[in-house]
């Protein structure tokens, strides 16, 4: 069995050891790398998942703010599993924790790049070709959104861009420079 809680400061180490065993290094020139360099993550979208016994860390979620034709947006990623745990339910679990936790922040859309069999299990679809645009090469097969507000993706188009969170309105994110 397993728990899921916020991430916390001390969590980061085991984070970075756990996503170098699932990706390695080549995760760094990917697109979705790009839109996540010098910005962190919402630390109130960041969730690990620890073995109820003893706290060891199985899995982590992190959702970062993005921008998409100007209008705030979620990236979910990485998802990251200890690899001989992976079909237990670990990772949809942490999904779910922070997709309705984005909901219940407010906000609208969320985006991934991914398979969509597995992440059509917590509602992802893929986008319409040509809508939504990302700022590398990205196979628009596997280019992801969510509605967390009915229609949402309706509207959703435009570039997408890295993107901070501003402190004084919690829930917004607002393009960078």
């Amino acid at each position: 069995m397993w728990d899921i809680r916020t991430e916390r400061q001390a969590d980061s180490h085991a984070i970075e050891a756990l996503v170098d065993r699932c990706f390695g290094p080549g995760r760094y020139a990917k697109t979705t790398y790009r839109l996540r360099e010098g910005v962190e993550p919402d630390p109130r979208l960041s969730f690990v998942a620890v073995k109820s016994a003893d706290g060891v860390l199985l899995g982590s979620v992190r959702f970062w703010p993005v921008a998409i034709g100007g209008e705030p947006s979620l990236l979910l990623g990485p998802l990251a599993v200890e690899p001989e745990l992976r079909g237990k339910g670990i990772g949809i679990s942490l999904m779910q924790r922070g997709i309705e936790q984005a909901r219940t922040l407010g906000f609208a859309t969320m985006i991934l790049v991914g398979d969509e069999p597995y992440y059509a299990r917590v509602g992802f679809s893929k986008l319409p070709r040509g809508r939504v645009h990302m700022p590398g090469p990205v196979d628009p097969e596997r280019l992801l959104g969510l509605a967390l507000k009915s229609g949402a993706l309706d509207a959703l188009s435009g570039d997408v861009k890295r993107a901070r969170i501003d402190r004084a309105v919690s829930a917004q994110a607002t393009p960078l420079g």
